[in-house]
């Protein structure tokens, strides 16, 4: 028997998509398999580094001021933003439920992941992998296995296709 709160506790499932295309093939699968009330395309991202700040030195000797981080457009975001974008229109073609999420990576990319869809108490993470084997596996971890390791979360990970 189901609880009054579970029941009325809407689903949610957090789709982490950077526009790989074994992204684009997560949320297809996603779209065609899974149903939530609520699904939330999640792009993380790395801000630029932008060196000293400006006015840190105690003159300019190049010219004119370096314009303030409020006057430049961050590259890596507007990059996320349309990576997003075309996340959230895939899930929404895929018949979803689907709003944007773009976070900047804090730690790590699959921290990030794991932070974002606690904050939403997902019911279920979807994400794509790399599928590396062999020798090269055990050197580099995919973001997919740290959130499934790490994590306390429900996780498809949906493989490279064929």
């Amino acid at each position: 028997m189901t609880s009054p709160e579970h029941r009325d506790k809407k689903t949610v499932m957090v789709i982490a998509f950077d526009g790989s295309p074994t992204a684009r093939r997560a949320v297809t699968y996603a779209g065609r398999f899974l149903t939530a009330d609520r699904a939330v395309v999640l792009t993380v991202w790395s801000p630029m580094d932008r060196g000293p700040e400006p006015g840190s030195y105690d003159f300019d000797l190049d010219g004119p001021p370096d314009p303030t981080p409020d006057d430049e457009v961050d590259i890596a975001l507007a990059e996320a933003q349309r990576i997003n974008d075309e996340g959230l229109e895939l899930a929404l073609t895929a018949g979803l439920r689907a709003e944007p999420m773009r976070r900047a990576a804090t730690y790590t990319v699959w921290q990030t992941i794991i932070d974002a869809a606690d904050e939403l108490d997902a019911d279920l993470i979807v994400t794509g992998t790399r599928a590396t084997t062999g020798f090269r596996s055990l050197l580099q971890s995919s973001v997919a296995d740290h959130v499934l390791r790490r994590g306390h979360r429900p996780v498809l990970i949906v493989p490279p296709g064929p």
